[in-house]
């Protein structure tokens, strides 16, 4: 049986569809574990769909997908601009990762414009809203085919 897809979800990902909607949608996190849940199932694959707001836990599950995962679906949030330890984790995988964000960070902030995870991405999808996850599954799920 072919291993899952892990989307992995960064910092304040759990207040989707409450904190800045006007810049990162209505939609909640969990409506967005059913988009990705929905578009791997047709590609004929799981996900395993995970958030926090700690970046120890978020490393932790990357070193994990070492071994369970078929490919890594992650955004990172604030953390894709700050942490070389989340580099690091992504560095050791051996499976395709997709960088993904709600918002186009290159249309904002300058701070945004720059992220670690996009060294190691084979692809970045953003600016789609929630649309950018089923995007970034279904392309996680042809790297890893």
């Amino acid at each position: 049986m072919r291993k899952p897809i892990y989307v992995l979800n960064g910092p304040n990902l759990n207040l989707l569809g409450v904190r800045e909607p006007d810049i990162y949608g209505k939609d909640t996190l969990a409506d967005i574990q059913g988009l990705c849940e929905r578009r791997a199932a047709l590609a004929g694959c799981t996900v395993v769909f995970r958030q926090t707001n700690h970046e120890g836990e978020l490393i932790t599950w990357v070193q994990e997908a070492r071994t369970e995962a078929c490919a890594v679906v992650i955004n990172p949030a604030a953390y894709g601009h700050t942490s070389i330890g989340l580099l690091d984790a992504l560095k050791a995988l051996d499976i395709p990762v997709v960088e993904c964000h709600l918002s186009n960070p290159a249309a904002r902030e300058s701070f945004r414009h720059h992220t670690y995870v996009s060294h190691v991405a084979a692809g970045l999808v953003s600016g789609f809203g929630a649309k950018s996850y089923e995007l970034a599954v279904e392309a996680a799920a042809v790297l890893s085919a």
